[in-house]
C-alpha cells in the first residue's frame, strides 16, 4: 500500500480529535478525541517504520501506547472524582476545581 494513504488516514483522525477537543464540552468526548489524536500519530509511525524497514517507530508506539493508558486512567479517575461531587461531565461546570 502506498505511504500516502496512511498519511490522509492519520490526517482524518488527527483532524477530527482536534475538532472534538475544540467543540465539544462532554468530559469523557475530550477524552476519547485525545485517544483519537494519539492513535492517529501511532498509525504514522507503524506506516513510517514499515515504510523505511526500522523499528525505530514500532518502539515508539509502545510509549505512546503507555502514555495513552497513563493519560486514560488518571483522567477518567479525575473525572470520576469530580462527577461525584457535581453529577456532571460538562468541562464547564469545574471551574471552581482550580486551586
Amino acid at each position: 500500500m502506498d505511504l500516502s494513504l496512511f498519511l490522509f488516514i492519520s490526517l482524518a483522525m488527527f483532524t477530527i480529535g482536534i475538532i472534538g477537543v475544540l467543540t465539544k464540552r462532554n468530559a469523557l468526548i475530550l477524552f476519547l478525541s485525545i485517544e483519537l489524536m494519539l492513535n492517529s500519530a501511532n498509525l504514522l509511525f507503524v506506516a513510517f517504520a514499515r515504510y523505511w524497514g526500522n523499528s525505530i517507530g514500532l518502539a515508539w508506539v509502545f510509549f505512546v501506547l503507555v502514555l495513552a493508558a497513563a493519560e486514560a486512567a488518571v483522567g477518567l479517575a479525575i473525572l470520576i472524582n469530580a462527577f461525584r461531587s457535581r453529577e456532571v461531565v460538562d468541562i464547564d461546570q469545574y471551574n471552581s476545581l482550580r486551586g
